[in-house]
């Protein structure tokens, strides 16, 4: 079971089985600027820890840190202003898809960490079981666990609703790092029912007029590419709404034998590291179209 430890003012978690990780609560939504202090801490814990990992937060920093290290991304929109957003980092495609969202009544808007909000959360991630071709890992969630897993971080969390009327129909959360000067969207999911009406290119719009409005220089949206998988429509999306593909490095810090075993073989990324992308992307379509037909197959026999 993970394990959350407080070092040197820091949450930190720490789990698996076989190899035991620690890494920042929070990893790649906040970020430690001194990392020695960290990991003296980590070493003086009772509780085993074969690795301790973690990024840098941005802007990258033209020099490498001495540790054990391997390159990983993120999807980032450096902002200055809503209007420098607006007018020069999306293409005339994306504005007219904020303007058909509005045009079709939907609106965005901060709201407030409550029941309300958590019943709405619950209602959209249990529409259906399938998104974007794979099962969706929030459906089937009891009402319960969606408030506590909604409920982290919440001292540096804003949560944005897309409203249709007086019914949220999608909602964003952006965690702030402890610096104040990045922010992350860690949720973000709307109603399928109510995809042609476009809530998602609303509320990103709103989560940079949000961002900007706090002194935000950069808003993440997770990682760009995947291991060896670089484009999907997701990529695409992200880079429509002007995110980059940023490099960082991943830092490891092995505290043990088993540690250094499996930064040194590669086990941390599982079997998926060894398969080709080709093949790796032959087996997405695949799933793709076995969970389509299975879906369709329920819709008929109900």
């Amino acid at each position: 079971m993970p394990s959350l430890v407080n070092v040197c003012g820091r949450e930190i978690k720490i789990s698996g089985n076989l190899i035991r990780i620690a890494r920042v609560h929070g990893d790649k939504y906040k970020f430690i600027d001194d990392p020695v202090p960290v990991i003296e801490g980590l070493r003086n814990l009772s509780e085993r820890i074969d690795l301790f990992t973690f990024v840098p937060r941005l802007p990258p920093r033209p020099e490498l840190l001495p540790y054990a290290m391997e390159w990983d991304n993120l999807a980032t929109l450096p902002l200055t202003t809503f209007d420098h957003w607006w007018t020069q980092q999306i293409d005339n495609k994306t504005r007219n898809m904020v303007r058909k969202a509005e045009k079709n009544g939907v609106t965005a808007r901060e709201v407030p960490f409550n029941d309300a909000l958590v019943q709405a959360i619950w209602k959209i991630y249990n529409e259906a079981p399938i998104r974007q071709g794979k099962p969706f890992p929030h459906y089937g969630k009891e009402l319960r666990t969606v408030y506590r897993e909604e409920a982290t971080h919440l001292d540096n969390s804003v949560f944005i609703g897309a409203f249709l009327e007086d019914e949220i129909i999608g909602f964003v959360k952006l965690v702030i790092d402890y610096s104040g000067a990045q922010a992350g969207i860690m949720n973000f999911v709307s109603l399928l029912k109510h995809r042609e009406k476009a809530p998602t290119n609303e509320l990103i719009a709103e989560a940079v007029r949000s961002s900007v409005s706090r002194g935000v220089s950069y808003l993440t949206y997770s990682g760009f590419s995947y291991g060896k998988k670089q484009r999907d429509s997701l990529s695409d999306f992200k880079k429509n709404n002007g995110f980059q593909k940023v490099d960082l490095p991943r830092y490891y810090v092995p505290f043990t034998t088993m540690g250094r075993l499996a930064f040194g073989l590669g086990l941390l990324h599982g079997l998926s590291g060894y398969v080709p992308e080709f093949t790796a992307a032959w087996l997405r379509n695949l799933r793709k179209v076995w969970y389509n037909r299975k879906r369709q197959s329920a819709k008929q026999t109900s």
